[in-house]
């Protein structure tokens, strides 16, 4: 069983895996799937994950000093990825081992490249290609279909996990 503090609220997640640790105040959205070793610590401020969105193995989401974090609809937070005291808008992709910091704002449609860092504070539009250490804008395309593609792979393999099936 996936060890799940008492003031995390889950609203009907597609999957949570055994490994899973979520503290504090958080709330996890309809059909959300959280995969091996996700931590979410939420003492201070909230988390709040969006709807269908997936939160794969190794991610590590904890709130800001001053800010909460907030995550959107049909993301895909992939491997090894730190959020941390940031938001993320709705159909979003945020790269492997990419961190994101404090007040930092990722706006809708984005796709954050992998190994990048977003420092305090930063702010990317809707619809932004984000790479680089500090990050920095390289493209402005709307990804909102390909993410969305992503986010229900995962949503349809949380599903299946759920079953006990664990190969297509």
């Amino acid at each position: 069983m996936a060890h799940i503090g008492k003031s995390v609220a889950l609203n009907d997640p597609a999957y949570i895996h055994e490994t899973a640790y979520i503290y504090g105040k958080v709330t996890i959205g309809k059909d959300v799937t959280i995969w091996p070793y996700a931590v979410m610590r939420a003492e201070m401020h909230e988390i709040v994950i969006g709807e269908r969105t997936n939160i794969q193995d190794f991610v590590m989401i904890h709130v800001g000093g001053t800010t909460p974090t907030i995550v959107g609809a049909n993301c895909s937070i992939t491997h090894h990825v730190t959020l941390h005291g940031c938001t993320i808008g709705d159909d979003c992709l945020i790269g492997i081992n990419a961190t994101i910091m404090d007040g930092a704002v990722i706006g809708a449609n984005s796709i954050v490249a992998g190994h990048t860092i977003v420092t305090e504070n930063a702010v990317f539009p809707e619809n932004s290609i984000i790479a680089g250490v500090p990050a920095k804008l390289i493209k402005t395309k709307d990804n909102s279909a390909a993410n969305r593609m992503n986010a229900e792979f995962y949503y349809q393999n949380g599903l299946r996990y759920a079953k006990g099936a664990d190969r297509m």
